[in-house]
């Protein structure tokens, strides 16, 4: 990493940054400064049919410069009806513009513990935002959370950047009925009278983007006996077409995990919902796919493999700004060309070109290194990502490759990264230097022409 270019260091200290300054160019009004969050708490209660959601948060933190006021995300849709400061009530709040702005009855040092405890309650919608609509969504029996890039907000307080990674207890009543899946592992359910109350525990650090509860008429089952557990929850009626669909997870488990290092979590779900949705949902130790993914065809079997390379690149291995977008999503779209090419499918190296040819009739007009917010999800962001590893790997062999990219996942573990991390380290596997290859593919626009053997 670059001297001066230590993204905590900009985020964290109030010497170096104004003190409201944005903490991301890319959502200005997403995150906060003058504090860090190690842990979130949240006892929610939720009825499905009336869409209404109580909550209780404990967001406990450190500060990391002294100030008289805190600020939260929360969307206006979320109305706080109690707060308190470490143990001192009622402390000073209020609500605007999607801030919870909390005022201590005394001055916190730097070092010190922020704790606060939010009693809230609302109607969950998804928050609008320019890469459409984000956060808690109704489904037809059920409900969903799809929080990237900025939807946490919409169901609880919190810092809302991928920087900010804290540990989580998630606790959800809801009606019987219903099954409730959240981050994490289940640690205990409890049924009175016509409610059910699940709680979940997420030891590793996740960024709330990646925080979600799902809730819907659903069976959960375990469908590999591997060392990895691998579980299916779903609607009883797509069982069938779950065990053609992602019957070879536990291959893929297999292959990213000699490829990419160990599996980073305790455990992998998958949430197929009763509803259709356009793309499926990533999230930590899960991910979530609509009924048109699981139709016993086994034609989105790319999807399985995207998401579940995203427990490696983008939920352990998290960003730690969003212009570097491309090592979550470039890294998920060369895992599904891995996969094809472990699984009797075309080559990567196929896929590349194919890719490569694709991306030569699009417009100019994408810096990989630095999309902009309006580009950030864009497909090209994916291709030319994976185009740009499948140079690395040309350029570096394969064995020193893989050998990258299992340092990778090993040295930043459940923590953030930068594209200034991945170049530096991948500098230490290359015998001559890798600036000009970095410079083409993520520092200008122009496609470059296709990496050949």
């Amino acid at each position: 990493m670059k001297p001066g270019n230590d993204p905590k260091k900009s985020r964290d200290n109030g010497r170096t940054a104004k003190p409201d300054a944005p903490i991301d160019p890319y959502l200005p009004r997403s995150g906060n400064r003058g504090y860090r969050v190690s842990r979130y708490e949240l006892d929610l209660t939720y009825r499905v049919v009336a869409n209404r959601l109580t909550g209780t948060a404990t967001v406990i933190a450190t500060t990391t410069d002294a100030r008289g006021k805190f600020a939260l995300d929360l969307a206006p849709t979320m109305r706080v009806t109690k707060l308190s400061v470490n143990g001192s009530r009622p402390a000073k709040y209020a609500q605007r513009d999607g801030k919870l702005v909390v005022t201590p009855a005394r001055k916190i040092p730097v070092g010190g513990v922020l704790t606060i405890v939010v009693h809230y309650h609302g109607t969950p919608k998804p928050i609008r935002s320019p890469w459409g609509e984000v956060g808690w969504e109704e489904l037809e029996e059920g409900s969903l959370v799809a929080s990237q890039p900025n939807g946490a907000a919409s169901w609880f307080p919190c810092d809302d950047h991928p920087g900010a990674k804290a540990s989580y207890r998630i606790t959800v009543t809801a009606d019987s009925p219903f099954q409730v899946i959240a981050n994490g592992t289940l640690v205990r359910r409890t049924t009175r009278a016509s409610q059910t109350t699940w709680e979940y525990e997420q030891p590793e650090p996740m960024a709330t983007y990646l925080a979600t509860v799902q809730i819907g008429n659903y069976e959960t089952r375990r469908v590999s006996d591997g060392p990895v557990p691998l579980y299916a929850v779903h609607p009883p009626r797509l069982k069938a077409n779950f065990d053609r669909d992602f019957g070879r997870q536990p291959q893929m488990m297999d292959v990213f995990s000699r490829l990419f290092g160990p599996y980073p979590f305790t455990h992998y779900s998958v949430v197929v919902t009763a509803d259709e949705l356009e793309i499926p949902i990533e999230a930590q130790t899960l991910s979530i796919f609509g009924a048109n993914h699981c139709d016993g065809s086994r034609g989105e079997e790319r999807l399985v493999a995207h998401e579940l390379a995203h427990q490696w690149f983008g939920n352990s291995l998290t960003l730690s700004r969003w212009r570097d977008i491309w090592l979550n999503e470039g890294f998920a779209c060369y895992a599904e060309w891995l996969w094809s090419e472990n699984s009797d499918g075309p080559s990567a190296h196929t896929i590349a070109a194919d890719a490569h040819r694709g991306l030569g009739r699009k417009p100019q007009d994408l810096l990989l290194g630095d999309p902009g917010p309006e580009l950030m999800f864009d497909d090209r962001v994916y291709k030319r990502g994976a185009l740009t590893l499948h140079a690395l790997r040309l350029r570096l062999g394969d064995e020193k490759f893989f050998a990258l990219l299992r340092q990778w996942t090993a040295e930043h573990r459940h923590g953030t990264v930068t594209t200034e991390q991945f170049t530096d380290l991948a500098a230490r596997f290359a015998d001559a230097p890798l600036r000009p290859l970095w410079d083409a593919w993520l520092a200008e626009k122009a496609l470059p022409p296709m990496p050949e053997p």
